[in-house]
């Protein structure tokens, strides 16, 4: 897995900010899309490539509990986050929805802007091809993996117990 990190070194950035409150009268990833981080970073959509990361410090994804935020990033063609920490229902939103969200200590302080990351999650670790540096993760747990692998909680349920 590859592609571009944009860096936010900054601890807490919200719900509200990744998707603000006002747009969230659709499910539509691709309209949500068009206003993910808007309130953070006006410029993001122009900056995110597809495959790309947001790399950001402590507590992503704090505030308001919402599926939301992880469809718009995704819709924007966002593969994941890495981040120092996660709000622990951001984190399982990301998980529920087989969207990848790698927690690493410092993390913001090792990615620059526009590094060209390769991402290894079974053997847990970030290439940046940019700086030719590898930075180790805990890998997911088994079932995590295979929650990511299959698109989230609801196929992940339905492999495991033959639900058509």
């Amino acid at each position: 897995m590859k592609g571009k990190a944009i860096v936010y070194q900054r601890d807490h950035i919200n719900t509200d900010e990744i998707i603000p409150a006002r747009y969230l009268n659709t499910d539509k990833e691709k309209e949500l899309a068009e206003h993910a981080m808007e309130d953070l970073d006006e410029n993001f959509l122009d900056k995110i490539e597809p495959g790309g990361w947001v790399v950001a410090g402590k507590d992503f994804g704090c505030g308001s509990s919402r599926e939301h935020a992880v469809w718009a990033l995704r819709g924007a063609g966002v593969q994941g986050v890495i981040a120092e920490s996660f709000a622990r229902i951001f984190y399982r939103n990301c998980l529920d929805n087989g969207f990848l969200a790698i927690q690493i200590e410092n993390v913001s302080e090792k990615i620059n802007n526009d590094d060209e990351l390769e991402i290894d999650i079974d053997d847990g670790k970030i290439i940046d091809l940019t700086q030719d540096k590898k930075i180790d993760f805990k890998p997911f747990p088994e079932f995590a993996q295979k929650m990511i692998d299959l698109g989230g909680l609801m196929n992940y349920i339905k492999s495991e117990y033959n639900f058509e």
